[in-house]
Protein backbone atom coordinates (compact mmCIF):
# COMPACT_ATOMS: atom_id res chain seq x y z
CA UNK A 1 0.00 0.00 0.00
CA UNK A 2 1.09 3.70 -0.41
CA UNK A 3 1.69 5.82 2.16
CA UNK A 4 -1.71 7.71 2.30
CA UNK A 5 -3.39 4.21 2.39
CA UNK A 6 -0.86 2.82 5.23
CA UNK A 7 -1.54 6.27 7.00
CA UNK A 8 -5.14 5.69 6.78
CA UNK A 9 -5.03 1.91 8.06
CA UNK A 10 -2.40 3.06 9.95
CA UNK A 11 -4.80 5.88 11.64
CA UNK A 12 -7.66 2.82 12.23
CA UNK A 13 -5.01 1.23 13.99
CA UNK A 14 -4.12 3.86 16.44
CA UNK A 15 -7.54 4.96 17.10
CA UNK A 16 -8.63 1.89 18.92
CA UNK A 17 -9.62 2.77 22.30
CA UNK A 18 -6.67 0.29 23.86
CA UNK A 19 -3.96 2.14 21.34
CA UNK A 20 -5.36 5.05 21.88
CA UNK A 21 -5.33 4.94 25.91
CA UNK A 22 -1.30 3.23 25.56
CA UNK A 23 -0.32 6.34 23.51
CA UNK A 24 -1.63 8.75 25.86
CA UNK A 25 -0.32 6.53 28.82
CA UNK A 26 2.96 6.80 26.57
CA UNK A 27 3.59 11.04 26.00
CA UNK A 28 2.56 11.15 29.71
CA UNK A 29 5.16 8.71 31.07
CA UNK A 30 7.06 10.39 28.88
CA UNK A 31 7.42 14.00 29.44
CA UNK A 32 7.67 12.66 33.53
CA UNK A 33 10.53 10.90 32.34
CA UNK A 34 11.94 13.75 30.51
CA UNK A 35 11.27 16.32 33.52
CA UNK A 36 12.48 14.24 36.52
CA UNK A 37 16.66 14.38 36.04
CA UNK A 38 18.68 11.14 35.19
CA UNK A 39 16.13 8.70 34.61
CA UNK A 40 16.19 9.20 30.63
CA UNK A 41 14.05 7.47 27.86
CA UNK A 42 16.14 4.26 28.18
CA UNK A 43 15.62 3.38 31.47
CA UNK A 44 11.74 4.16 31.51
CA UNK A 45 11.60 1.81 28.41
CA UNK A 46 13.77 -0.68 30.22
CA UNK A 47 11.60 -0.27 33.16
CA UNK A 48 8.25 -0.60 31.18
CA UNK A 49 9.22 -3.17 29.58
CA UNK A 50 8.06 -6.17 31.23
CA UNK A 51 4.68 -4.61 31.72
CA UNK A 52 3.87 -4.88 28.21
CA UNK A 53 4.39 -9.02 28.00
CA UNK A 54 0.56 -9.19 28.47
CA UNK A 55 -0.79 -7.24 25.78
CA UNK A 56 -0.62 -6.91 21.86
CA UNK A 57 2.64 -5.87 19.98
CA UNK A 58 1.11 -3.09 18.64
CA UNK A 59 -0.13 -1.49 22.09
CA UNK A 60 3.06 -1.95 23.77
CA UNK A 61 5.13 -0.39 20.59
CA UNK A 62 3.39 2.61 20.42
CA UNK A 63 3.42 3.18 24.74
CA UNK A 64 6.91 3.03 24.11
CA UNK A 65 7.09 4.75 20.95
CA UNK A 66 4.96 8.15 23.32
CA UNK A 67 7.91 7.22 26.21
CA UNK A 68 10.63 7.65 23.44
CA UNK A 69 9.54 10.99 22.14
CA UNK A 70 7.52 12.17 24.74
CA UNK A 71 10.90 12.01 26.67
CA UNK A 72 11.92 15.28 24.27
CA UNK A 73 8.71 17.56 25.52
CA UNK A 74 9.44 16.96 29.44
CA UNK A 75 13.38 18.00 29.08
CA UNK A 76 12.59 21.66 28.23
CA UNK A 77 10.53 22.24 31.13
CA UNK A 78 13.00 21.90 34.01
CA UNK A 79 15.62 23.02 31.65
CA UNK A 80 13.58 26.45 30.90
CA UNK A 81 11.83 26.68 34.92
CA UNK A 82 15.00 26.20 36.89
CA UNK A 83 18.22 24.87 34.77
CA UNK A 84 18.26 21.34 35.49
CA UNK A 85 17.98 19.82 31.90
CA UNK A 86 15.81 16.84 32.87
CA UNK A 87 17.42 14.75 29.61
CA UNK A 88 19.98 15.21 28.30
CA UNK A 89 19.24 15.94 24.82
CA UNK A 90 17.68 19.19 26.54
CA UNK A 91 21.21 20.75 27.94
CA UNK A 92 21.10 23.04 25.34
CA UNK A 93 17.84 24.34 25.79
CA UNK A 94 19.26 25.38 29.45
CA UNK A 95 21.87 27.88 28.08
CA UNK A 96 18.98 30.59 26.41
CA UNK A 97 16.03 29.29 28.20
CA UNK A 98 16.84 29.84 31.70
CA UNK A 99 17.90 33.47 30.66
CA UNK A 100 14.67 33.82 29.38
CA UNK A 101 12.68 32.61 31.94
CA UNK A 102 15.15 35.55 34.32
CA UNK A 103 13.84 38.02 32.01
CA UNK A 104 10.25 37.34 32.80
CA UNK A 105 9.77 34.78 29.65
CA UNK A 106 9.90 31.70 30.96
CA UNK A 107 6.08 31.01 29.13
CA UNK A 108 7.31 32.20 25.79
CA UNK A 109 10.17 29.88 25.88
CA UNK A 110 7.38 26.67 27.09
CA UNK A 111 5.25 27.88 24.52
CA UNK A 112 8.16 28.05 21.44
CA UNK A 113 9.74 24.39 23.16
CA UNK A 114 5.69 22.78 22.85
CA UNK A 115 5.16 24.59 19.14
CA UNK A 116 8.67 23.42 17.70
CA UNK A 117 8.42 20.24 19.07
CA UNK A 118 4.84 19.62 17.51
CA UNK A 119 6.25 21.23 14.51
CA UNK A 120 9.36 18.87 14.19
CA UNK A 121 7.80 15.59 15.74
CA UNK A 122 4.95 16.30 12.50
CA UNK A 123 7.30 17.10 9.80
CA UNK A 124 9.51 14.13 11.06
CA UNK A 125 6.42 11.63 10.75
CA UNK A 126 5.75 12.37 7.27
CA UNK A 127 9.43 12.21 6.39
CA UNK A 128 9.14 8.69 8.21
CA UNK A 129 5.85 7.83 6.32
CA UNK A 130 7.83 8.01 3.45
CA UNK A 131 10.65 7.58 3.18
CA UNK A 132 10.75 4.04 5.49
CA UNK A 133 8.84 2.28 3.02
CA UNK A 134 11.09 3.08 0.27
CA UNK A 135 14.40 2.19 2.17
CA UNK A 136 12.36 -1.11 3.50
CA UNK A 137 12.30 -1.92 -0.25
CA UNK A 138 15.31 -1.22 -1.03
CA UNK A 139 16.62 -2.95 1.85
CA UNK A 140 15.70 -5.80 0.64
CA UNK A 141 18.69 -6.48 -1.76
CA UNK A 142 20.54 -6.38 1.54
CA UNK A 143 22.77 -9.73 2.04
CA UNK A 144 24.73 -10.75 5.09
CA UNK A 145 27.66 -8.77 3.27
CA UNK A 146 25.82 -5.35 3.77
CA UNK A 147 24.33 -6.01 6.87
CA UNK A 148 27.79 -6.93 8.76
CA UNK A 149 29.21 -3.85 6.51
CA UNK A 150 26.18 -1.57 8.15
CA UNK A 151 26.67 -3.22 11.92
CA UNK A 152 30.50 -2.70 11.76
CA UNK A 153 30.11 1.20 10.22
CA UNK A 154 28.13 2.18 12.58
CA UNK A 155 29.94 0.67 15.67
CA UNK A 156 32.98 2.52 14.44
CA UNK A 157 31.43 6.32 13.56
CA UNK A 158 29.74 5.66 17.17
CA UNK A 159 33.25 6.25 18.37
CA UNK A 160 33.65 9.62 16.69
CA UNK A 161 30.23 10.86 17.15
CA UNK A 162 30.04 10.80 20.54
CA UNK A 163 31.64 13.99 23.16
CA UNK A 164 34.07 11.46 24.62
CA UNK A 165 37.09 10.58 23.62
CA UNK A 166 37.44 7.77 20.98
CA UNK A 167 39.30 4.95 23.38
CA UNK A 168 36.70 5.76 25.81
CA UNK A 169 33.68 5.08 23.28
CA UNK A 170 36.04 2.12 21.70
CA UNK A 171 36.23 0.51 25.28
CA UNK A 172 32.65 0.37 26.02
CA UNK A 173 31.70 -0.74 22.07
CA UNK A 174 34.11 -3.55 22.85
CA UNK A 175 32.92 -4.19 26.22
CA UNK A 176 29.41 -4.79 24.58
CA UNK A 177 30.23 -6.79 22.60
CA UNK A 178 31.74 -8.88 24.79
CA UNK A 179 28.89 -9.36 26.37
CA UNK A 180 26.74 -10.30 23.68
CA UNK A 181 29.14 -13.30 23.28
CA UNK A 182 27.44 -14.76 25.99
CA UNK A 183 25.68 -17.91 25.24
CA UNK A 184 25.65 -20.21 22.35
CA UNK A 185 28.07 -20.02 19.24
CA UNK A 186 25.89 -19.45 16.20
CA UNK A 187 28.11 -22.10 13.97
CA UNK A 188 28.97 -24.81 16.38
CA UNK A 189 26.15 -24.10 18.92
CA UNK A 190 28.16 -24.61 21.18
CA UNK A 191 28.13 -22.60 24.87
CA UNK A 192 30.50 -20.06 25.56
CA UNK A 193 31.29 -17.72 28.38
CA UNK A 194 27.92 -19.60 30.59
CA UNK A 195 30.14 -20.31 33.42
CA UNK A 196 28.43 -23.24 34.11
CA UNK A 197 24.76 -21.53 34.18
CA UNK A 198 22.57 -23.46 31.62
CA UNK A 199 20.19 -20.18 31.76
CA UNK A 200 22.87 -18.18 30.08
CA UNK A 201 23.28 -20.38 27.26
CA UNK A 202 20.62 -17.70 25.69
CA UNK A 203 22.91 -14.80 26.08
CA UNK A 204 22.30 -11.91 28.68
CA UNK A 205 19.61 -10.19 28.23
CA UNK A 206 19.32 -6.61 27.38
CA UNK A 207 16.25 -5.42 29.77
CA UNK A 208 18.58 -6.31 32.81
CA UNK A 209 21.51 -4.77 31.06
CA UNK A 210 20.15 -1.88 30.34
CA UNK A 211 18.11 -1.45 33.76
CA UNK A 212 20.79 -2.06 35.95
CA UNK A 213 23.06 0.42 33.77
CA UNK A 214 20.61 3.42 33.94
CA UNK A 215 18.09 2.51 36.96
CA UNK A 216 20.20 0.51 39.76
CA UNK A 217 23.11 3.00 38.96
CA UNK A 218 21.12 6.24 38.54
CA UNK A 219 19.87 4.72 42.48
CA UNK A 220 23.39 4.52 43.82
CA UNK A 221 24.39 8.44 41.95
CA UNK A 222 21.24 9.47 43.80
CA UNK A 223 21.61 8.38 47.03
CA UNK A 224 25.55 9.63 47.27
CA UNK A 225 24.20 13.28 45.95
CA UNK A 226 22.90 16.05 48.82
CA UNK A 227 19.36 17.04 48.23
CA UNK A 228 19.19 19.95 46.67
CA UNK A 229 15.87 22.53 46.52
CA UNK A 230 16.18 24.91 43.53
CA UNK A 231 12.66 27.17 43.24
CA UNK A 232 11.22 26.91 39.98
CA UNK A 233 10.39 30.12 38.10
CA UNK A 234 6.40 30.48 37.73
CA UNK A 235 4.51 32.08 35.49
CA UNK A 236 0.75 33.30 34.62
CA UNK A 237 -0.73 31.60 31.68
CA UNK A 238 -1.31 34.96 29.74
CA UNK A 239 2.58 34.92 29.35
CA UNK A 240 2.46 31.41 27.62
CA UNK A 241 1.67 33.52 24.45
CA UNK A 242 4.95 34.66 23.14
CA UNK A 243 4.46 38.25 20.79
CA UNK A 244 4.66 38.48 17.67
CA UNK A 245 8.28 39.32 16.75
CA UNK A 246 9.46 36.35 18.60
CA UNK A 247 7.24 34.21 16.94
CA UNK A 248 8.63 35.84 13.65
CA UNK A 249 12.19 34.68 15.08
CA UNK A 250 11.31 31.36 16.10
CA UNK A 251 9.62 30.17 13.10
CA UNK A 252 12.77 29.42 10.63
CA UNK A 253 14.86 28.20 13.22
CA UNK A 254 12.09 25.39 14.09
CA UNK A 255 11.80 24.51 10.66
CA UNK A 256 15.42 24.38 10.25
CA UNK A 257 16.09 22.34 13.45
CA UNK A 258 13.18 19.95 12.52
CA UNK A 259 15.58 19.13 9.36
CA UNK A 260 18.39 19.00 11.06
CA UNK A 261 17.44 16.61 13.48
CA UNK A 262 15.54 14.39 11.24
CA UNK A 263 18.89 13.82 9.03
CA UNK A 264 21.14 13.47 11.96
CA UNK A 265 19.07 10.65 13.09
CA UNK A 266 20.12 8.72 10.17
CA UNK A 267 23.23 8.19 11.51
CA UNK A 268 24.58 5.99 14.23
CA UNK A 269 25.22 7.81 17.53
CA UNK A 270 23.34 9.95 20.06
CA UNK A 271 21.33 12.12 17.94
CA UNK A 272 19.58 13.96 19.90
CA UNK A 273 22.54 15.18 21.66
CA UNK A 274 24.12 15.91 18.72
CA UNK A 275 21.18 17.28 16.66
CA UNK A 276 20.62 19.39 19.27
CA UNK A 277 23.51 20.44 19.37
CA UNK A 278 24.47 21.32 16.24
CA UNK A 279 21.14 23.40 15.47
CA UNK A 280 22.15 25.64 18.37
CA UNK A 281 25.48 26.59 16.14
CA UNK A 282 23.67 26.46 12.75
CA UNK A 283 21.30 29.39 14.67
CA UNK A 284 24.15 31.24 15.92
CA UNK A 285 26.21 31.34 12.71
CA UNK A 286 23.27 32.30 10.42
CA UNK A 287 21.56 34.95 13.02
CA UNK A 288 21.70 38.56 12.55
CA UNK A 289 22.78 39.37 16.12
CA UNK A 290 24.70 36.18 17.55
CA UNK A 291 25.33 38.51 20.55
CA UNK A 292 22.62 37.77 22.11
CA UNK A 293 23.07 33.62 22.52
CA UNK A 294 23.41 32.73 25.52
CA UNK A 295 21.68 35.87 26.77
CA UNK A 296 18.21 34.82 26.44
CA UNK A 297 18.19 34.48 22.49
CA UNK A 298 15.11 32.62 21.29
CA UNK A 299 16.05 31.00 18.34
CA UNK A 300 18.46 29.25 20.78
CA UNK A 301 15.62 27.57 22.31
CA UNK A 302 13.45 27.22 19.02
CA UNK A 303 16.13 25.39 17.30
CA UNK A 304 17.64 22.79 19.85
CA UNK A 305 13.90 21.93 20.75
CA UNK A 306 12.93 21.37 16.99
CA UNK A 307 16.20 19.36 16.68
CA UNK A 308 15.81 16.88 19.22
CA UNK A 309 12.39 16.21 18.13
CA UNK A 310 12.95 15.59 14.75
CA UNK A 311 15.93 13.13 15.75
CA UNK A 312 13.50 11.28 17.30
CA UNK A 313 11.37 10.66 14.15
CA UNK A 314 14.30 9.96 12.30
CA UNK A 315 16.21 7.24 14.50
CA UNK A 316 13.02 5.52 14.00
CA UNK A 317 13.84 4.69 10.24
CA UNK A 318 16.65 2.59 10.66
CA UNK A 319 15.28 0.57 13.39
CA UNK A 320 11.89 0.09 11.29
CA UNK A 321 13.24 -0.10 8.15
CA UNK A 322 16.80 -2.24 8.03
CA UNK A 323 16.33 -3.50 12.01
CA UNK A 324 19.55 -2.09 13.20
CA UNK A 325 18.89 0.34 16.17
CA UNK A 326 21.34 3.42 15.65
CA UNK A 327 20.64 4.36 18.91
CA UNK A 328 20.54 3.32 22.98
CA UNK A 329 16.91 4.29 22.52
CA UNK A 330 15.78 2.73 19.75
CA UNK A 331 17.58 -0.24 20.86
CA UNK A 332 14.92 -0.63 23.66
CA UNK A 333 12.24 -0.45 21.13
CA UNK A 334 13.71 -3.24 18.93
CA UNK A 335 13.89 -5.37 22.30
CA UNK A 336 10.08 -4.83 22.80
CA UNK A 337 9.34 -5.60 19.46
CA UNK A 338 11.47 -9.11 19.63
CA UNK A 339 9.83 -9.83 23.08
CA UNK A 340 6.65 -10.20 21.27
CA UNK A 341 8.07 -12.03 18.28
CA UNK A 342 7.77 -9.17 15.77
CA UNK A 343 11.47 -9.04 13.84
CA UNK A 344 11.90 -5.19 12.37
CA UNK A 345 13.40 -4.93 9.34
CA UNK A 346 12.44 -4.98 5.65
CA UNK A 347 9.73 -7.52 5.84
CA UNK A 348 8.19 -5.60 8.75
CA UNK A 349 6.06 -3.51 6.64
CA UNK A 350 4.12 -5.89 4.93
CA UNK A 351 4.29 -8.85 7.20
CA UNK A 352 2.98 -6.58 10.45
CA UNK A 353 1.85 -3.57 8.50
CA UNK A 354 -0.37 -3.16 11.49
CA UNK A 355 2.76 -2.54 13.98
CA UNK A 356 4.22 -0.11 11.34
CA UNK A 357 1.51 1.97 10.32
CA UNK A 358 -0.19 2.05 13.98
CA UNK A 359 3.20 3.39 15.35
CA UNK A 360 3.45 5.79 12.55
CA UNK A 361 -0.29 7.00 12.94
CA UNK A 362 -0.06 7.26 16.80
CA UNK A 363 3.09 9.71 16.58
CA UNK A 364 0.67 12.18 14.84
CA UNK A 365 -1.69 11.54 17.52
CA UNK A 366 1.08 11.77 20.35
CA UNK A 367 2.71 14.78 19.13
CA UNK A 368 -0.67 16.62 19.36
CA UNK A 369 -1.43 15.15 22.67
CA UNK A 370 1.83 16.49 24.10
CA UNK A 371 1.53 20.02 22.80
CA UNK A 372 -1.88 20.25 24.58
CA UNK A 373 -0.77 18.54 27.66
CA UNK A 374 2.84 20.72 27.81
CA UNK A 375 1.60 24.17 27.56
CA UNK A 376 -0.89 24.23 30.47
CA UNK A 377 0.60 21.46 32.69
CA UNK A 378 4.21 22.90 32.63
CA UNK A 379 3.80 24.00 36.14
CA UNK A 380 2.15 20.30 37.19
CA UNK A 381 4.97 19.00 35.74
CA UNK A 382 8.20 20.96 36.92
CA UNK A 383 6.63 20.06 40.77
CA UNK A 384 7.55 16.03 40.22
CA UNK A 385 10.96 17.63 41.13
CA UNK A 386 9.56 18.00 45.04
CA UNK A 387 9.03 14.50 45.23
CA UNK A 388 11.54 13.26 47.95
CA UNK A 389 14.68 11.78 46.65
CA UNK A 390 14.26 8.90 49.28
CA UNK A 391 10.97 8.06 48.11
CA UNK A 392 11.88 8.64 43.91
CA UNK A 393 14.82 5.94 44.38
CA UNK A 394 13.29 3.36 46.32
CA UNK A 395 10.39 3.49 43.27
CA UNK A 396 13.36 2.91 40.97
CA UNK A 397 14.61 0.28 42.87
CA UNK A 398 11.70 -1.64 43.21
CA UNK A 399 10.28 -1.81 39.25
CA UNK A 400 14.19 -2.75 38.23
CA UNK A 401 14.05 -5.92 40.85
CA UNK A 402 10.70 -6.79 39.63
CA UNK A 403 11.22 -6.38 36.47
CA UNK A 404 14.21 -8.35 36.28
CA UNK A 405 12.41 -11.20 37.75
CA UNK A 406 9.88 -10.77 35.82
CA UNK A 407 11.12 -11.44 32.56
CA UNK A 408 11.94 -15.11 32.98
CA UNK A 409 11.51 -15.46 36.72
CA UNK A 410 14.70 -16.38 37.05
CA UNK A 411 17.44 -14.68 40.39
CA UNK A 412 19.92 -14.81 37.68
CA UNK A 413 18.27 -11.95 35.47
CA UNK A 414 17.99 -10.12 38.93
CA UNK A 415 22.20 -10.63 39.90
CA UNK A 416 22.50 -9.39 35.94
CA UNK A 417 20.88 -6.68 36.92
CA UNK A 418 22.82 -5.68 40.20
CA UNK A 419 26.02 -6.55 38.97
CA UNK A 420 25.66 -3.75 35.87
CA UNK A 421 24.36 -1.40 38.21
CA UNK A 422 27.53 -1.68 39.55
CA UNK A 423 29.42 -1.79 36.95
CA UNK A 424 27.39 1.15 35.65
CA UNK A 425 27.64 3.27 38.78
CA UNK A 426 31.74 2.89 38.79
CA UNK A 427 31.71 3.61 34.83
CA UNK A 428 29.90 6.83 35.64
CA UNK A 429 31.88 7.59 38.35
CA UNK A 430 34.80 7.33 35.91
CA UNK A 431 33.48 9.21 33.48
CA UNK A 432 32.37 6.46 30.94
CA UNK A 433 29.05 7.23 29.12
CA UNK A 434 27.70 3.00 29.11
CA UNK A 435 25.29 4.27 25.56
CA UNK A 436 28.09 2.72 22.93
CA UNK A 437 28.03 -0.53 25.38
CA UNK A 438 24.08 -0.55 24.92
CA UNK A 439 25.10 -0.02 21.44
CA UNK A 440 27.55 -2.99 21.21
CA UNK A 441 25.33 -5.61 22.88
CA UNK A 442 22.85 -4.72 20.36
CA UNK A 443 24.76 -4.65 17.53
CA UNK A 444 27.42 -7.56 18.27
CA UNK A 445 24.80 -10.51 18.07
CA UNK A 446 24.07 -8.98 14.34
CA UNK A 447 27.09 -7.95 13.22
CA UNK A 448 28.48 -12.00 14.00
CA UNK A 449 25.64 -13.82 12.69
CA UNK A 450 26.33 -11.20 9.41
CA UNK A 451 29.57 -12.47 9.57
CA UNK A 452 29.83 -16.16 9.58
CA UNK A 453 26.65 -15.96 6.87
CA UNK A 454 29.57 -13.66 4.55
CA UNK A 455 32.11 -16.18 5.73
CA UNK A 456 30.23 -18.96 4.01
CA UNK A 457 29.11 -16.70 1.23
CA UNK A 458 32.59 -16.16 0.45
CA UNK A 459 34.40 -19.33 1.29
CA UNK A 460 36.34 -17.65 4.16
CA UNK A 461 37.82 -14.94 2.15
CA UNK A 462 36.27 -11.55 4.05
CA UNK A 463 38.22 -9.36 1.23
CA UNK A 464 35.74 -10.14 -1.02
CA UNK A 465 32.93 -8.29 0.51
CA UNK A 466 34.60 -5.64 -0.91
CA UNK A 467 34.08 -6.48 -4.56
CA UNK A 468 29.85 -5.70 -3.72
CA UNK A 469 29.36 -1.84 -4.57
CA UNK A 470 27.19 -0.83 -1.34
CA UNK A 471 29.62 -2.74 1.41
CA UNK A 472 32.74 -0.60 -0.76
CA UNK A 473 30.45 2.22 -0.29
CA UNK A 474 29.99 2.22 3.77
CA UNK A 475 33.88 1.34 4.46
CA UNK A 476 34.97 4.47 2.25
CA UNK A 477 32.24 6.68 3.79
CA UNK A 478 33.69 5.36 7.60
CA UNK A 479 37.49 5.83 6.09
CA UNK A 480 36.47 9.20 5.41
CA UNK A 481 34.88 10.02 8.23
CA UNK A 482 37.47 8.75 10.36
CA UNK A 483 40.35 10.74 8.66
CA UNK A 484 38.46 13.81 8.52
CA UNK A 485 39.62 15.29 11.74
CA UNK A 486 42.68 14.25 11.41
CA UNK A 487 42.88 16.25 7.77
CA UNK A 488 41.36 19.33 9.11
CA UNK A 489 43.77 19.39 12.02
CA UNK A 490 47.17 18.85 9.46
CA UNK A 491 45.29 21.81 7.27
CA UNK A 492 44.72 24.01 10.38
CA UNK A 493 48.51 23.69 11.73
CA UNK A 494 49.69 24.47 7.63
CA UNK A 495 47.23 28.00 8.12
CA UNK A 496 48.32 29.29 11.46
CA UNK A 497 49.98 32.61 11.39
CA UNK A 498 52.73 31.20 13.02
CA UNK A 499 53.74 29.06 9.50
CA UNK A 500 55.32 31.03 6.95
CA UNK A 501 54.62 31.00 3.28
CA UNK A 502 58.16 29.63 2.71
CA UNK A 503 57.44 26.91 4.70
CA UNK A 504 59.56 27.87 7.36
CA UNK A 505 57.98 27.28 10.95
CA UNK A 506 58.19 29.13 13.61
CA UNK A 507 60.10 31.84 11.98
CA UNK A 508 59.01 35.23 12.82
CA UNK A 509 60.79 39.36 12.38
CA UNK A 510 62.53 40.61 15.41
CA UNK A 511 60.98 43.67 16.86
CA UNK A 512 62.69 46.46 16.16
CA UNK A 513 65.12 48.20 18.46
CA UNK A 514 66.22 45.01 19.53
Amino acid sequence: MDALSGLSFGLSVALQPQNLLAGFIGVVIGTIVGILPGIGPIGAMALLLPSTFGIDATTAMIMLSGIFYGSMYGGSITSILIRVPGEAASVVTVIDGYEMARKGRAGAALAVCAVGSFMAGTLGTVALMFFAPVLAEWALKFGPPEFFALSFVGLILLSRIGEESMVRSLIMVGLGLAVGTVGMDVVSGESRFTLGYIELSQGIGLVPIAMGLYGVSEVLIISERASEVTEAIKFRMRDLFPTRKEWGRSILPMFRGSWVGFFIGLIPGPATILSAFASYRLEKRISKHPQEFGKGAIEGVAGPEAANNGATSGAMIPLLSLGIPFAPSTAMLMAGLMIHGVQPGPLLISQRPEVFWGVVASMYIGNFLLLVLNLPLAGVFASLLRVPQYLLVALILMFCLVGAFSLNNSLLDVQILIGAGLIGYILRKVGFNVAPLILGLVLGPIMEKSLCATLFMTRGNILDILTRPLTATLFVLCGLVLALPYVLRIIRAHLRPGNSRDGKKGVRDEPEGE
